[in-house]
């Protein structure tokens, strides 16, 4: 293989092979900096948010689907209840910007609270699936469960 095949072959796969697969990627690209930038940041809280998010939606659909009892609406209503989650998050990041926090406290106590909430919610649908968990992981969720309930 040429150089000039490899320089292609590189430049086509960082760009794309099209105007429009360029503009998709970096409205892609644009949109995630921006909600990243508007949760805080992309730390391992938000990650660790997100990725309960999903186990707790793909697992209580399993669970709904093993138990006979999947229901459309109650799909929906969850996925909004995650959306507004990440609105709280949003809001506090916005608090500790507007009360000079150099530390984001606000931002902090609100993944906390979620981490525990989520977890616990994929703890249950892990239940309903016949899934064990070590006790650690469960008392560790609960402790952060009860961490964020000291905030409200």
């Amino acid at each position: 293989m040429s150089i000039k095949a490899i320089g292609s072959t590189l430049f086509t796969a960082a760009i794309g092979t099209s105007g429009k697969e360029t503009f998709i990627g970096g409205m892609i690209a644009a949109a995630g900096t921006a909600v990243s930038a508007w949760l805080g940041g992309w730390d391992t809280a938000i990650k660790l948010l997100l990725t309960l998010m999903v186990a707790d939606y793909v697992s209580g659909v399993l669970g709904a689907w093993k138990t006979k009892s999947v229901n459309s609406e109650v799909m929906f209503w969850g996925g909004i209840r995650k959306g507004v989650v990440m609105a709280v998050i949003l809001l506090a990041v916005q608090l500790d910007q507007l009360v000079g926090n150099s530390a984001p406290i606000f931002r902090t106590i609100a993944l906390y609270f979620y981490i525990g909430r989520e977890g616990l919610s994929v703890v249950e649908n892990f239940g309903v699936l016949g899934v064990k968990l070590p006790a650690a992981v469960t008392k560790r969720l609960e402790q952060l469960q009860q961490k964020g309930d000291e905030g409200q």
